[in-house]
């Protein structure tokens, strides 16, 4: 079996690959490895092994395996529950899954009260099932300019998550949207406007293509998880 280094030295150069045949450069991507289900011990194995950011999908997850995560930072990446942000809001670097005004609101007060200003990305179901969160596509604009006036958080990009076998033509439409919330001067008031969050195991590769920042990669990098 590979080990986890062997794993994130293998998937490095695949992303790599991927961006110098799509004309990008490899180091404007960050590999975000998804933890969710794996312990601390293999957390940290990972972190020795060069990971830079950890994504942690479930709040009480996170704090349970806090200490395992150092030096990397933490983006949240799971859905959020607006009593959950108060646990996690001075401690992630990062919340990947803002789907509502509401969940902004709570991000924005609880920030406030720490004094600081956290980095957001607004959650968009880019294949419109009904099984996952996130707005979609064609309330993305208004959404952004909304949340992106809240004091205490900085909007910084989409994230989203491509229904599994879906088309290239998905990850088109993605990259699509992102460039044009980039340009619209009610979304990206301040140039902060440059994260896109989109791209797991099975399909990172393709997410690179279409202009993926963030790629975050569970299976692919530890294997099948196994729960707690």
């Amino acid at each position: 079996m590979s080990t986890i280094a062997e794993n994130i030295a293998g998937i490095r150069a695949q992303m790599a690959e991927a961006a110098k045949k799509a004309g990008r450069d490899p180091s404007e991507i960050l590999l975000c490895a998804a933890t969710k289900m794996n312990d601390a011990e293999r957390v940290k194995e990972a972190v020795a092994a060069g990971v830079d950011c950890c994504g942690e999908n479930r709040v009480q997850e996170f704090l349970d395996k806090r200490e395992s995560y150092s030096p990397a930072e933490v983006h949240f990446i799971g859905g959020l529950q607006t009593n959950k942000v108060k646990y996690i809001i001075d401690k992630v670097s990062m919340i990947h899954s803002v789907d509502s005004v509401h969940l902004a609101e709570e991000i924005s007060r609880r920030a406030g009260q720490h004094g600081l200003d956290m980095d957001i990305l607004a959650e968009i179901n880019i294949g419109g099932e009904e099984t996952k969160g996130g707005i979609t596509p064609e309330s993305a604009a208004e959404f952004c300019a909304q949340i992106g006036e809240l004091p205490h958080i900085r909007l910084r990009g989409l994230m989203t998550i491509p229904p599994p076998g879906c088309g290239e033509d998905t990850f088109e439409a993605m990259q699509r949207l992102f460039g044009d919330l980039r340009a619209d001067k009610a979304v990206n008031r301040n140039g902060s406007f440059d994260t896109l969050s989109m791209g797991m195991s099975g399909d990172y590769e393709t997410a690179v293509k279409h202009g993926s920042t963030i790629v975050r990669i569970g299976s692919g990098l530890f294997g099948y998880r196994k729960y707690l």
